[in-house]
Formats: C-alpha cells, sequence, structure tokens
C-alpha cells in the first residue's frame, strides 16, 4: 500500500493506492500556510496517520511539494509556499512520520503520474504543467524522472516571459509563473479593466458574455502558447500535458496551440496538449508512485547535505 501526498499552496491531498493503481481512499484538507511550517508539518502528519487507518496497513509514503531539495544543502528551495524555503523538509517529514519517505517536486508528481498510466503513456518523453496556485513543470524521459544537475529540470515558470512584467517573489521581473498563475490571470483581468475581487474560475464563468473576462482569457492562452514555445523548442517532447486548476479550461486546448505554432521554431507543429487524464488527482498519484509496487520497504540510504553529484536519472 502507498500514500501519496500534494501538498499544494492551498490545500494538502492524500490518496492510498495499492500495487495495481488502484485507488483505496482519498482526503483533503486545508494547507495552514499562514500558521507556517510546523502547522504544516502537523497537518500532513495527520493526515497520513488518517489515511494510513484507512488503509489498515502499513504504508510507504510520496509527497510532491512546490519546490525542491537543494544538492547542496538538504533544504527546499524555490517554493511558492515561501515557509518552506531553507527548511529540512524531507528530515522533518520523516521524523514526524518515523519513517523514511520520498518527496519531489509537485510538477516532477504529475509529470510522473501520466507518464506511467495517464496522457503520456507509452511515450518517451512527457513534459508536464501545472497552472494553479503556481506555475511549475516537470519532465520525464523513458518513464524515469529527469530531475536535473541542480533538481530544477522543468522549472518554466521562472523564465521571463514578459521584461517590463510584474515583480515576482523569485526576485525577477514577468516570470511565467507570475502571468500564468491563477492569481495572475486575475490580476491580468483587473489591469484590462475588469471587475475588483474575482478569482480566476469567475472569469472564466464570464468569459463568454463578458468582453473584458474574453479578453483576458485570450491574453492568457496566448501566453501560455509563447511559454511553452520555448519547452518545445529546448525539448521537443512528445506531448505536453497540463494540470492544476486552469487545465480545466477547455478554451486553452485551443487557444495555447495557435500561439504556440508561431513560437515554436519548427514549419510544423505536432506536439499535442493534452489535459491530465487523472485530473486533479495526478499529483497525488504521481507522489504515491515514487515508491515502486514491489519492495517498497527497501532500506533508504542516509541523507548527505552538502555538495553532491547530481543523481542519476535512470534512479
Amino acid at each position: 500500500m502507498r500514500i501519496g501526498i500534494d501538498l499544494g499552496g492551498t490545500k494538502i491531498e492524500g490518496i492510498v493506492m495499492d500495487g495495481n493503481g488502484r485507488e483505496i481512499a482519498r482526503r483533503r484538507v486545508p494547507t495552514p500556510a499562514a500558521a507556517g511550517y510546523d502547522a504544516i508539518l502537523g497537518a500532513v502528519a495527520d493526515l497520513v496517520a488518517a489515511l494510513e487507518s484507512l488503509a489498515s496497513a502499513p504504508c510507504t509514503v510520496g509527497i510532491g511539494s512546490p519546490g525542491a531539495i537543494s544538492h547542496k544543502t538538504g533544504l527546499l528551495k524555490n517554493s511558492n509556499t515561501v515557509c518552506l524555503n531553507g527548511r529540512p523538509l524531507r528530515e522533518d517529514l520523516a521524523a514526524r512520520l518515523g519513517r523514511p519517505i520520498r518527496l519531489e517536486n509537485d510538477a516532477n508528481c504529475l509529470a510522473l503520474s501520466e507518464a506511467r498510466d495517464g496522457a503520456g503513456q507509452g511515450l518517451r518523453c512527457v513534459f508536464a504543467v501545472i497552472l494553479g496556485t503556481g506555475v511549475g513543470g516537470g519532465l520525464v524521459i523513458d518513464g524515469a524522472l529527469w530531475p536535473g544537475r541542480q533538481h530544477i529540470a522543468g522549472e518554466w515558470g521562472h523564465n521571463t516571459l514578459e521584461a517590463d512584467g510584474p515583480p515576482c517573489y523569485c526576485g525577477r521581473s514577468g516570470c511565467v509563473e507570475t502571468l500564468l498563475s491563477g492569481s495572475g490571470f486575475a490580476a491580468s483581468y483587473r489591469s484590462l479593466g475588469g471587475q475588483e475581487g474575482l478569482a480566476a474560475p469567475e472569469i472564466v464563468a464570464r468569459a463568454g458574455h463578458d468582453p473584458v473576462a474574453q479578453a483576458a482569457l485570450d491574453q492568457y492562452g496566448a501566453r501560455l502558447g509563447r511559454a511553452l514555445g520555448a519547452v518545445v523548442n529546448i525539448l521537443d517532447p512528445d506531448v505536453i500535458v497540463l494540470g492544476g486548476g486552469l487545465s480545466a479550461v477547455r478554451a486553452l486546448y485551443t487557444l495555447a496551440p495557435k500561439a504556440l505554432a508561431s513560437a515554436a521554431f519548427t514549419d510544423e507543429l505536432a506536439t499535442p496538449i493534452v489535459a491530465a487524464r487523472h485530473g486533479a488527482a495526478s499529483g497525488v498519484r504521481g507522489a504515491a508512485h515514487l515508491w515502486p509496487a514491489q519492495d517498497p520497504r527497501r532500506h533508504e540510504p542516509p541523507r548527505r547535505h552538502g555538495p553532491q553529484p547530481p543523481p542519476d536519472p535512470r534512479d
């Protein structure tokens, strides 16, 4: 039995899966980000305990989190849930849970889930995107995660899309994330003259009859296509899979390919942009997949801080 946890900016979701990938149970709780780091650790530990009681058997635990573990320090970096940055999240969660855990970037978990048994199944190069509270990306090649030398492979959310764009928490301006996150979409709507106080789902619902909402959605789709153009030019993946709350906006699957066709350095664009087959469950399923179905209790070597060699992408 495997537990997967998706530690998001606004919610923490957990799933129990058996060895065949069948869902046994699922639970969701709010992320207590305002209460700080220790509160988040406690929420994850409580959720794991609740799920394990439903499984009626000991479980392995895989966790998807925004950001990534630094190979230099062993601490979390690059998380838009900023209270997690600079903390030994993997070790602290393992101590709270009393067992070894596996922790990966949440977009990597999405990519792994969709490559294993989702929209990218059977394809060699799968690039998966999270469009939600933040914007992330994950890369799977030949069925295995490709984390990169610095564990930042797929972090397209912090490439500059518009140099004169709004400031980002990372210290740059005009990042893909600042423009394509849910809050970035809402900010763009307001900048075009839209009503104050509307969140992304409400703006999308208005798009059919509100010209400003439609203009904001058209702008979002064009920005998404241009941002993905850089990904296609570098990776030329077999498929781009969209996940996260905004991936449910059907218009994006028409708007983004048009802009991508202009941005990609090719005479004919054949890269499909598709929705995650497992929808909102993809990230949490991918976290569970961080442990193999067979021999899941094999010894985990101790983690070392300080400089380390890059991970073998075949692991």
